[in-house]
């Protein structure tokens, strides 16, 4: 991306596709705040690339609001650490306060702009723990996870008690990770994110990312699991499903997954 003096609005391109000024706001109103940050007074020609399927549940956002952030900072001529990056990346979605990083990350709640970043838990990733991203329905997701969870929060009687499990569910998973423990980091994040879905049906009116296929795969997970092979389910919130398993079970997960899809 560039700063241009001769534009008089910002121009994104999308997977080679020019976004019109409807569809790019959100991205002009994350460079409004480089350009105040900065003392940057031009338009930017903005060129970004997706690899992942866009809305859809697979953190698009989250990496695409990173590399925005660390593009448009440098050409900005800020010169940021990783917590400041952190930050600001959490402006254009809150997960890529943790896609700034590799590795494990846990990313502080915090009470205001300075103490809500991320920072990493473990990298490089030194044991024998993968993933298999399935993905099932590449479309748009009919409701963002801003508005999904905006709807949780305002209409959910039991969103409080997720917020509870939740603050324990992230104890338990930063020991976990350091102990290296496949089962139990599995255990929690495949609970967490059922605790997850499960508030999106008690909102009003309830919503549901799942699909037939996401209910498929999930049970293709349990069965390989009841046949020994020590795997996981998450998603995020999308009907695609990220599987946890030891990379010396790679090939058995891989084959099924393909035979059933």
């Amino acid at each position: 991306m560039t700063f241009d003096e001769h534009l008089d609005t910002d121009q994104i391109y999308f997977n080679h596709q020019h976004l019109p000024t409807g569809k790019s706001a959100r991205i002009s109103q994350f460079l409004d705040l480089i350009r105040q940050r900065s003392g940057q007074t031009n338009y930017a020609t903005v060129k970004t690339e997706n690899h992942v399927p866009t809305s859809a549940g697979l953190a698009s956002s989250a990496s695409g609001f990173a590399a925005l952030a660390g593009a448009a900072s440098r050409a900005a001529g800020l010169q940021l650490d990783a917590a400041d990056l952190s930050r600001l990346a959490r402006r254009g979605s809150g997960s890529a306060t943790r896609s700034i990083f590799g590795g494990f990350v846990e990313w502080h709640a915090g009470h205001d702009d300075q103490s809500s970043y991320a920072e990493v838990l473990q990298d490089p990733v030194d044991w024998d723990i993968q993933m298999i991203a399935v993905v099932l329905k590449a479309t748009k997701k009919p409701i963002s996870s801003t508005d999904g969870m905006a709807r949780v929060v305002a209409t959910s009687p039991y969103y409080p008690a997720w917020i509870t499990t939740a603050e324990t569910d992230l104890k338990r998973m930063r020991q976990a990770i350091a102990d290296r423990d496949l089962t139990t980091v599995g255990q929690i994040a495949e609970t967490n994110a059922m605790r997850m879905h499960a508030l999106n049906l008690s909102a009003e009116p309830a919503f549901n990312y799942f699909t037939a296929d996401t209910l498929t795969a999930i049970q293709a997970v349990n069965d390989l699991r009841s046949h020994g092979i020590n795997c996981y389910y998450t998603l995020d919130a999308g009907p695609n499903v990220k599987n946890h398993l030891c990379g010396s079970r790679y090939r058995h997960h891989y084959d099924r997954v393909t035979t059933t899809f």
